[in-house]
């Protein structure tokens, strides 16, 4: 008797995973990178902070000194434009003795130089001639010392001074040897205080002077220090009867500087040359200009001089200070290192499971990015703060600007994302089965 052969059902076919090929779709999402980079660095917050500190350094001191260093620039350049760009000043002495330990300048201008100039008809507003010196001014209740300059009423417009009470010089005050004066801010303050100083009688050595104006505040500017601080005589009276200005010979007097306007700045190259051909023609000098015994300064030219130096100065601090993000960047990349040395199991067993060499890059690379970024926000915060501070206190006006803002951070940005790449790299190749091994 034949044996009944028992066929076993089939078992239904359970579904073949397809492999991970080379070019699928089973990337990692950017979202959950980026997340895993946060877990990862918020797992070692202590660390973390400390590797970001040099950023914070390096972006602090970029800001802070970008903003003063520009603040600084600005009330430089602003100081000096106060005056008009387009003021000359013709100075004694022979321009190649000026600076540190020259002897002192020769009184080699005159009175006469001055109306030697207004006699050329040029388009000018001025000369104003000034001389004067050091002395005590004397108040009823006050005293103070200052610089008493001797000045013609073109003095005021030229420097582009405005009253706050009383009136100006005129040319019959110089004509006459009034003994009037008017006086800086500053000066009025410490003499008067908050009262009226217009009418009251003050005493310049030994002789007295009634006050017939006060200007308003105007800050430092041009050569010789700030106008607030100055007492203003007739040029005749300084001359005459408070410092003895008589030339050697008798015949004239001298004066310590001659200012001019020049509307139109077309015309300064020309009314300089002409001022040099006349005074060289009166001093019976070289018509190459190697003889000279005065010089003429260019406003325009001091201010683009002093703009160029201040803007090196501020990029120079700038870049001093962008080392310690260098610095921060280094630090970075030493701890991403060791990040890579300490997960190399965590690497192995992400790629035996199907990462693929660009998700660990990614994430890392996002590590070393937050790092950096963080660590900017932080240090452009508390790099603000101190032009700020400086700015409330009124030591200086040093804003903060988008500029500074975006070259800082970004510098800091860019330092993470490159001293990031090499340990990203290095994460990324890693054998996953060598990696598995690592104890």
């Amino acid at each position: 008797m034949a044996t009944a052969t028992r066929i076993a059902p089939a078992e239904p076919s359970l579904p073949i995973l397809e492999p991970l090929g080379e070019s699928g779709s089973s990337t990692v999402g950017v979202g959950e990178v980026v997340r895993l980079a946060f877990d990862s660095l918020l797992a070692n917050k202590m660390r973390a902070f400390l590797t970001m500190l040099g950023v914070i350094i390096g972006v602090g001191s970029v800001v802070a000194l970008l903003s003063i260093g520009g603040g600084a620039s600005a009330a430089i350049t602003s100081s000096v434009a106060s005056t008009g760009t387009n003021v000359l000043t013709i100075m004694p002495g022979s321009p190649q003795n000026r600076g540190p330990g020259s002897a002192g300048q020769a009184q080699t201008l005159t009175l006469a130089d001055s109306d030697a100039v207004a006699r050329l008809g040029l388009p000018i507003v001025g000369p104003a001639p000034q001389f004067g010196g050091g002395a005590q001014v004397i108040a009823p209740a006050a005293d103070a010392n200052a610089t008493v300059t001797g000045i013609t009423p073109a003095y005021f417009e030229i420097n582009s001074l405005t009253l706050q009470s009383g009136s100006y010089l005129d040319e019959s005050h110089v004509r006459g040897s009034s003994t009037v004066v008017v006086l800086g801010a500053n000066l009025a303050n410490d003499l008067f205080g908050s009262g009226a100083a217009v009418g009251q009688v003050v005493r310049i050595k030994g002789q007295s002077f009634r006050v017939i104006g006060v200007l308003n505040t105007k800050g430092s500017s041009g050569f010789g220090g700030s106008v607030d601080d100055r007492a203003l005589v007739p040029i005749s009276v300084a001359q005459q009867r408070l410092f003895g200005a008589r030339t050697p010979d008798g015949n004239g007097w001298l004066v310590s500087s001659i200012s001019i306007s020049v509307p139109d700045a077309d015309n300064i190259d020309s009314v300089i040359a002409q001022i040099q051909s006349l005074l060289r023609d009166r001093h019976r000098l070289s018509a190459d200009g190697i003889q000279d015994d005065f010089d003429v300064f260019d406003q325009a030219s001091l201010l683009s001089t002093l703009t160029t130096v201040t803007s090196l100065l501020t990029l120079f601090l700038g870049a001093v200070a962008a080392i310690s993000l260098l610095v921060g960047g280094i630090g970075i990349m030493n701890i991403m290192l060791v990040s890579v040395s300490e997960r190399t199991r965590e690497i192995g067993l992400r790629k035996a499971v199907g990462a693929r060499g660009r998700d660990i890059l990614l994430q890392f690379v996002v590590e070393a990015l937050v790092l950096s970024t963080a660590g900017g926000l932080i240090g452009l915060a508390l790099g603000s703060s101190i032009p700020i501070i400086i700015s409330l206190i009124g030591l200086l006006d040093a804003p903060v600007t988008w500029s500074t803002v975006v070259i800082a951070v970004g510098f800091a940005m860019a330092v993470g994302l490159f001293f990031g790449i090499y340990p990203a790299r290095r994460a990324a190749q890693l054998n996953p089965i060598e990696a598995l091994r690592h104890e």
